[in-house]
């Protein structure tokens, strides 16, 4: 009973996780491009999705720690070998760590994609409030000496 609610769990997992790998890999382009409106609907969908695969993360856990099982690999491997469906439920388990694995792995190159475009936002904001631009030219063709901040409005 037990193994066969394990199988469930994972399974009912697989197909939340291929999307949200989807939806991160859209997130890639959607930040490429600043399309602001597509990245507001992949976030609140790839919200969703994660509160939904930690739910039964946490179901997991606690079916395992029921069971006086660890709560990872080795748990479910343990409660595998005593079950008839142990070899689909190591290969379920398998499939569903390889999503995962390459949710994280497109998350962190989404993650450094936000940081470029923060720091060229950044950049672009500091040069036109006129501040650490000594190497700027002014009307006169010298360099500006000390840059001084101004409004956005008087830029």
């Amino acid at each position: 009973m037990h193994d066969t609610t394990m199988l469930h769990l994972i399974e009912d997992d697989i197909a939340p996780a291929q999307e949200l790998l989807e939806l991160l890999r859209g997130e890639a382009v959607a930040l490429h491009g600043r399309d602001m409106a597509v990245l507001e609907t992949i976030l609140a969908r790839k919200q969703s999705l994660i509160v939904l695969l930690e739910q039964h993360g946490r179901r997991r856990t606690q079916l395992l720690a029921e069971l006086g099982l660890s709560a990872d690999r080795q748990g479910v491997q343990a409660l595998a070998a005593q079950s008839a469906q142990g070899e689909a439920m190591l290969q379920r388990l398998d499939l569903l760590g390889e999503l995962l694995d390459a949710c994280q792995e497109v998350n962190q190159t989404n993650g450094r994609i936000i940081q470029v475009q923060q720091h060229i936002t950044s950049n672009q904001v500091r040069i036109l409030m006129g501040g650490d631009s000594p190497s700027l030219y002014d009307s006169r063709g010298g360099t500006s000496p000390m840059a001084r901040r101004r409004p956005l409005s008087q830029v």
